[in-house]
């Protein structure tokens, strides 16, 4: 691939308009993620990519509900909740807890709760 190349509707790379600027370039390499965080990073985006968590999510994010409850909120078959609830216990986005025979589930801290609500509301901001 050309990098220095223009295509008639792009605009000029920084090979054409000016060399690479080390300074800039040092400070943010070490200020970039590591690959071993940027991989844990996509397993955890990549495990929100999926609607059935999300809904769970947002669920958990009103009160803590039991498999059965979750549910009938989410209209899943509580063996499918239970599925989606131990791939989001395995990235530590919830927890639970056992009162008698029930078991309640959370999220597992006020991260996870604003960064479905910060998500939420970039989506419902108007386009430019």
């Amino acid at each position: 691939m050309n990098f220095a190349s223009t295509t008639p509707d792009s605009a000029p790379n920084c090979e054409v308009q000016h060399p690479v600027d080390l300074n800039n370039v040092r400070q943010v390499h070490q200020d970039i993620l590591d690959v071993a965080k940027a991989q844990r990073m996509a397993e955890f985006f990549s495990l929100l990519g999926d609607a059935n968590r999300l809904r769970i999510l947002s669920a958990l994010t009103h009160q803590e509900l039991c498999v059965c409850d979750l549910a009938a909120v989410v209209k899943m078959t509580e063996s499918a909740v239970s599925h989606q609830l131990r791939a989001l216990r395995a990235m530590r986005l919830v927890s639970y807890r056992k009162q008698g025979r029930n078991v309640f589930y959370y999220l597992k801290d006020s991260h996870v709760a604003n960064l479905y609500r910060e998500v939420a509301e970039h989506l419902d901001e108007p386009e430019d």
